[in-house]
């Protein structure tokens, strides 16, 4: 059975190295990494977009990372329960145009009970920047 540590119920220390994990992963940029911390039949929300099951996921984050040059990321831990954990998050990237954009939000996860996420709700705004107004 494929499990992902830390499992749930969370404490708030297992909660914020969920976060750690997660922000590493997807600092990596690495769409099949990342999306094996995923139950093969999750269900996303990203902002617009809705997404099921890893394949899925991969697809998607292979055309972000594409389009999202020098994408840089950082979550916070806001709140969790027993399986779900809510994160505030910001991240900066380049368009290929070289405009640089910051995008702050909120996500919502729930997992399953071998630590693997089977929902992840993302609301998301962005903010076009200044190359020179940077801070990730």
């Amino acid at each position: 059975m494929e499990q992902k540590y830390p499992l749930p119920p969370f404490t708030i220390e297992t909660a914020k190295q969920k976060i750690q994990m997660a922000e590493d992963a997807w600092n990596s940029q690495d769409p099949q990494k990342v999306s094996l911390a995923y139950t093969v039949d999750s269900e996303w929300r990203n902002r617009n977009v809705f997404i099921n099951g890893r394949e899925e996921i991969v697809r998607f984050l292979t055309t972000k990372w594409e389009n999202e040059l020098d994408y840089k990321l950082k979550k916070e831990y806001w709140a969790h329960t027993d399986n779900r954990i809510a994160v505030r998050f910001v991240y900066e990237f380049r368009n290929k145009e070289s405009r640089w954009f910051r995008a702050y939000g909120n996500e919502n996860w729930e997992f399953d009970q071998n630590g693997l996420m089977k929902m992840r709700y993302a609301s998301i705004n962005d903010l076009e920047i200044k190359e020179e107004d940077r801070y990730l």
